[in-house]
């Protein structure tokens, strides 16, 4: 079961990290940037600083979530290393997941699932356009926009991110509003996602069906930590965006399990700050990042 698997590999690196590989070209060291002059350059050097750093991260870390923006504003060449560094990094070993947030009705959901989740039959052969093990998805089109994904859940031991709580400061517009019944919005999708996972947890209790909670916003996280005991939590916020591991600790259950939480920027662009190559930075940024959640949370299984 795919939840048990990431959680078996944070287990064993006690490590409840994710490295975003949020990839701009614009991160890239300015030798690598040297001489690009359109979209195939582009893609291809930021596929080589990828590689590296899943070379340099694969055995510290349990996974990667691979943000599709940053790769398909470099058109078809961006989505090519998009696809590549997935596959790349599934052959590492890393839990991999596609940060799409794709949702849609019932039958385009069902394309979408395909493309990340599923499989795509031609000629009665299937292929896997965008391998991953996870996917992001946003469910406020209801459930008949959602069953596509759980659906390839349960078949294919896959699982899902459903947007809940989410880091950005603005969420509270819409999240925060309180229902007739003075339930606020993240808690009733919260309740939904609890229920979509229902028959898909896995030895540790949590389902397939997990939610975005971001670490920016502690008491509602607390609050759906308590309310939602079998859905496994991505967490975003980490670092650049405000985040800390003290704000984060409720996310976490007693076992100090979960969660996995989110860093794109202060891994990915280390180097920036502490010197070093671009890789080198990265691994020391994430060995500091294991031992401060570890401190925090205490020890995890």
């Amino acid at each position: 079961m795919i939840t048990d698997a990431l959680i078996e590999r944070i287990i064993g690196m006690q490590n409840p990290t994710c490295v975003g590989l949020d990839t701009s070209f614009e991160y890239l060291p300015e030798e690598m940037r040297a001489g690009a002059k359109d979209f195939s350059a582009a893609a291809e050097r930021i596929f080589e600083f990828n590689k590296k750093l899943i070379d340099s991260l694969y055995d510290v870390v349990p996974s990667v979530k691979v943000q599709i923006a940053y790769y398909e504003m470099y058109g078809v060449p961006g989505l090519r290393a998009f696809e590549e560094t997935l596959r790349y990094a599934a052959e590492k070993g890393l839990i991999v997941i596609a940060d799409a947030k794709r949702n849609d009705i019932g039958s385009t959901a069902a394309c979408y699932s395909a493309a990340f989740l599923g499989e795509t039959a031609v000629e009665g052969n299937g292929f896997r356009a965008f391998p991953a093990d996870y996917l992001t998805v946003n469910a406020y089109l209801g459930t008949d926009g959602v069953q596509p994904f759980v659906k390839d859940c349960a078949e294919r031991d896959r699982g899902i991110f459903v947007l809940v709580k989410t880091s950005n400061p603005s969420s509270g517009e819409l999240q925060n509003k309180l229902l007739a019944d003075g339930t606020p919005v993240y808690e009733y999708m919260g309740a939904l996602v609890e229920k979509w996972g229902e028959g898909t947890e896995g030895k540790y209790g949590y389902s397939a069906v997990g939610a975005v909670v971001g670490a920016t916003h502690p008491e509602e996280a607390a609050r759906l930590r308590k309310l939602l005991p079998h859905t496994f939590f991505l967490i975003p916020g980490y670092g650049a965006q405000g985040g800390n591991a003290a704000m984060l600790k409720c996310c976490f259950g007693e076992r100090g399990l979960g969660g996995v939480v989110n860093n794109s920027r202060g891994i990915l662009c280390a180097y920036r700050k502490n010197g070093g190559t671009w890789y080198g930075a990265a691994r020391e940024a994430a060995l500091a990042m294991q031992r401060d959640l570890s401190e925090t949370i205490g020890r995890m299984g």
